[in-house]
């Protein structure tokens, strides 16, 4: 693996396994006097690669959602002094965090910055699902099209329908946000707790618009999925991936959506059972699902390449200039303070973290209180 080493003599040594967008995250790891030992290569590291890179000298790593942190990697972490490991993501189920404070490790995540990139991504295959976009395209591009016809590409009318969120956290309920005002829709939502921000958010919108005459929207929780499944027009995932939620998305739920639903997906792959979905695309043509994330990254359960009836990209949900640097700033944020003994924050502001001076605390440390670090 090819590295290259940003202010060389700096006291402390930090190891990112790929290197990030932006500038301002090496400004402030240098700036807390690390060596920072940056990876070049494009593949993806195996334990043995991310354990070689740590030696015996290491007091903090910026690691990656592709990359499984767990038992032996906390455990060569610590051998080499290391003090703090900080995930590339908001998301943290490929890490093992008791694994990490039962050996003394702070391990951060970067949240409140990936939220309405994410939504808008979320946005952005419910509208190209609904509408065939893909399919058109590729009609179009490969010399089909011979012109305007009554029942080309007949697609969704998304208009006073019904969205279905599952996971109404920052992300989900952005989401509906965004989407529903806009299309009349009302919303159903499942969720571990209420959300009555977003309750109050679409019951203010109604007070507005219904002075013109035009409808109330509904939005509520239901007590569970089916129901919220039966109902839906357009289901979106945004439950974090556990033990409960792996394959939540089965072939006797997909069987449960109407027959020309939308299934959407930006959080994470196994949260569907991809093979499953195959067969429902496959004995459903009016269903549609738009997919960010897969079951097995990068690979595609076999068949799902070849269903029309799905729009796929790879992993890109985040994607935009500002999210990713400002994901690199906030992992490097937290790596920054722990090494120099600052307390954890308590309530996060991300932009505080993304211009002018950083402030003297980390952004978000998972396991804080586990640890006794303290909080500002």
């Amino acid at each position: 693996m090819r590295y290259r080493t940003e202010n060389e003599g700096g006291v402390r040594r930090v190891v990112v396994t790929k290197d990030l967008p932006g500038r301002r995250w090496i400004e402030v790891l240098t700036g807390a006097d690390c060596a920072v030992m940056v990876c070049e290569s494009r593949a993806v590291l195996t334990v043995d690669d991310i354990k070689a890179a740590i030696g015996d000298r290491c007091d903090g790593v910026i690691g990656q959602l592709t990359e499984p942190w767990g038992t032996e990697l906390f455990d060569a972490l610590r051998v080499a002094g290391g003090k703090v490991y900080s995930n590339y993501a908001v998301g943290f189920d490929n890490v093992r965090v008791h694994e990490a404070t039962e050996r003394g490790i702070a391990v951060g995540n970067t949240p409140g910055v990936l939220t309405e990139t994410t939504a808008e991504m979320a946005v952005a295959l419910t509208f190209a699902a609904a509408r065939r976009v893909g399919e058109a395209e590729r009609f179009l591009r490969d010399g089909s099209f011979d012109g305007w016809l009554p029942d080309l590409f007949l697609g969704k009318r998304l208009w006073g329908g019904t969205l279905g969120i599952v996971g109404a956290g920052r992300i989900g309920a952005e989401f509906a946000r965004m989407l529903a005002p806009g299309h009349s829709m009302d919303v159903l939502y499942s969720d571990v707790v209420d959300r009555p921000e977003l309750e109050a958010f679409l019951a203010g919108y109604s007070d507005l618009v219904e002075k013109s005459g035009r409808r109330r929207l509904v939005c509520r929780r239901v007590d569970g999925i089916e129901e919220l499944l039966e109902r839906s027009d357009v289901v979106s995932l945004h439950t974090p991936l556990t033990d409960e939620t792996r394959h939540l998305m089965n072939g006797e739920r997909l069987a449960r959506m109407k027959p020309d639903a939308l299934l959407v997906n930006t959080a994470r792959g196994p949260i569907i059972d991809e093979a499953a979905l195959v067969e429902h695309l496959r004995a459903n043509p009016g269903f549609r699902a738009g997919l960010d994330v897969f079951e097995d990254e990068p690979a595609l359960a076999a068949g799902l390449a070849d269903m029309p009836n799905v729009v796929i990209v790879p992993h890109i949900a985040s994607a935009t200039d500002w999210t990713r640097e400002g994901m690199a700033t906030l992992a490097a944020c937290n790596v920054a303070a722990v090494l120099q003994g600052h307390p954890a924050t308590r309530e996060l502001v991300a932009e505080h973290f993304l211009a002018g001076d950083v402030p003297d605390r980390a952004p978000s440390i998972l396991n804080a209180s586990e640890l006794g670090l303290a909080l500002a």
